[in-house]
């Protein structure tokens, strides 16, 4: 009972943390369109897909039924509260949004990764696509906003590590789940996740670029230099 008792309220933050990085990564999807002074359907369409595109790309590629998302009524509403807030009220250079959006954002990849991979080992899938769809569930949504905004996505180069700190989060959960600690995996791949961004954003970690022949780098992805949106768009 005790057992049952922690996977309900390891789900239930799970669920929390989930719902308040849709509405803070909405918000910045609305940021964004007003940045390319979008009208409010731009607002609606890039605070849906960067608050919940990874898993609706998830929930299709497992064919499990409807998207929880589309079935969760809380889930949609958060994003479009989240498209509000950023066509109402212009914040991105105040002091509680730049400390706090990277924790919520960081919390946030942590949570999908473990939603993620934990949602693909219940399908009846191995450890392998279970590490791929939690780090898709991370960061698809932003790396599919990117995209619609004709722009390389940050996960490719430049940007902290987000893909690869839900790749480890994810694998995480895996190894603990195989061992028979799912609750546990929970947590970890959670805090994992959370601390590995984190420490990313704070010292300023990048994945290594390819290399030539001659030993020399590639250029970066594109040949060009960073967005030119002002705030950190993650790839959630």
């Amino acid at each position: 009972m005790n057992g049952t008792s922690s996977m309900v309220a390891l789900e239930g933050l799970t669920r929390t943390v989930d719902l308040i990085g849709v509405g803070a990564n909405a918000v910045l999807g609305g940021m964004l369109a007003r940045s390319r002074n979008f009208d409010a359907v731009g607002f609606l369409v890039l605070a849906i897909v960067s608050g919940l595109g990874g898993g609706l790309i998830r929930d299709t590629l497992l064919q499990q039924g409807t998207p929880v998302a589309l079935t969760d009524y809380a889930y949609l509403l958060t994003a479009l509260g989240g498209a509000l807030v950023a066509f109402l009220l212009q914040f991105e250079h105040r002091a509680l949004w730049r400390r706090g959006f990277p924790v919520v954002d960081a919390a946030a990849v942590g949570c999908w990764a473990a939603a993620g991979a934990g949602k693909t080992l219940d399908a009846g899938l191995g450890w392998l696509p279970a590490v791929l769809l939690g780090t898709i569930t991370a960061v698809g949504g932003g790396m599919t906003r990117d995209i619609m905004l004709g722009q390389v996505p940050r996960i490719f180069g430049g940007g902290p590590l987000y893909a690869t700190c839900a790749a480890i989060a994810s694998g995480a959960l895996v190894v603990l789940a195989s061992l028979g600690h799912r609750e546990a995996g929970v947590l970890v791949a959670l805090l994992l996740g959370t601390g590995l961004c984190l420490v990313s954003q704070w010292r300023g970690w990048t994945a290594p670029r390819g290399r030539t022949w001659g030993g020399g780098r590639s250029d970066p992805p594109g040949g060009s230099g960073p967005p030119e949106e002002p705030p950190p768009a993650p790839g959630k």
